[in-house]
């Protein structure tokens, strides 16, 4: 467990898919934030000359993931480096398991190595219908998770298992992606995991409750989010297709860590 007394780590590289690359945590430039450049920003605040790089694009499969990150990552010699895939997989109308599991467990035993930490996690789940069918799936794949780390020495960072992140107010209106209070959680809760003392202990409790929108409210919300975003989504898993077919990783050097413009907030100021 690293404490402020310790050396700290100089170095992240952060591996996954969209839920890594930061969407739907929105800067005013049009670009994405999210959890590891959170993240990123801390670990920099207290150690001078921190590199950071983030390989991850939306929509990436694991095997996507293994073929076009994991390699990068590797080579980097980073200190940290964050794996989270396979989610994706689990969300299609087939998804051949037992192959997702090997992936991952080649995309772990390739990283481990090759740093000081790798970091693993449980992806938080949303609350609703939607995403119930694939819930079997996904139990099975941090089943995995837990069994790699516990195999080859990762850390786990359980956000499937906080009740905060199941709040609907800290998900999108495509209720796939975190808004910006939601990445702010993740981030303390990685930073926590890696040993740093707590900048907010209460990450995990549930916010304020609030009065539940009413019927036709949330049928009007309903009706929108299937026409603008589930649909689409439902349309590229069919076809194959990505959101992230052709775009580059946003940050894919190891490099000095600068935050990007509009991102030099505390990342605490919006739980205030």
């Amino acid at each position: 467990m690293q404490t402020n007394a310790s050396p700290p780590y100089t170095s992240l590289v952060a591996v996954g898919d969209s839920f890594t690359e930061g969407m739907s945590d929105l800067l005013p430039d049009g670009t994405y934030r999210g959890w590891a450049d959170l993240l990123a920003a801390r670990m920099a605040a207290r150690t001078p000359g921190f590199r950071y790089a983030n390989l991850a694009v939306r929509g990436k499969l694991i095997g996507q993931i293994v073929d076009e990150q994991v390699g990068l990552a590797a080579a980097m010699g980073a200190d940290v480096i964050t794996l989270v895939g396979g989610l994706n997989d689990t969300l299609r109308p087939k998804c051949d398991m037992g192959r997702v599991r090997g992936l991952l467990e080649e995309a772990v035993e390739r990283l481990a190595p090759a740093c000081k930490q790798l970091v693993l996690m449980r992806s938080p789940g949303r609350r609703g219908p939607v995403l119930e069918r694939f819930r079997p799936r996904m139990e099975e794949l941090f089943a995995c998770v837990d069994e790699l780390a516990a195999r080859h020495g990762a850390l786990v960072v359980d956000l499937y298992g906080a009740a905060s992140l199941g709040d609907p107010r800290l998900w999108d209106v495509d209720r796939l992606h975190l808004t910006a209070e939601g990445h702010r959680r993740v981030a303390e809760a990685v930073w926590q995991g890696l040993g740093h003392e707590p900048e907010d202990p209460h990450w995990q409790a549930p916010m304020p409750a609030t009065l539940p929108p009413g019927w036709l409210t949330r049928r009007v919300t309903d009706v929108r989010f299937a026409r603008r975003h589930l649909l689409p989504w439902i349309g590229r898993r069919l076809t194959g297709r990505s959101s992230g077919d052709g775009r580059p990783a946003k940050r894919p050097e190891l490099l000095p860590f600068e935050d990007p413009a509009g991102a030099r907030r505390d990342p605490l100021d919006s739980a205030s």
